[in-house]
């Protein structure tokens, strides 16, 4: 899944702004609120690419019991 790839890459992308952002570097915690916005926007497209999976009632990973 593209959409799952891309959100790790962001969070790995964020971590050192993160880390450096909690230390007191304002540029670091700017740079790390933009990642989180992006972050949210791809976690977004998962959310979105896992219920269109479900519509097409592929049987895969159907929680219902029946």
């Amino acid at each position: 899944m593209e959409a799952y790839e891309q959100l790790r890459r962001l969070v790995i992308e964020a971590q050192e702004d993160v880390l450096k952002g909690a230390g007191g570097n304002k540029a670091a915690k700017v740079r790390a609120r933009k990642k989180m916005q992006e972050i949210k926007a791809a976690a977004q497209e998962v959310r979105e690419g896992l219920l269109t999976s479900d519509d097409k009632g592929d049987g895969k990973g159907d929680d219902k019991a029946e």
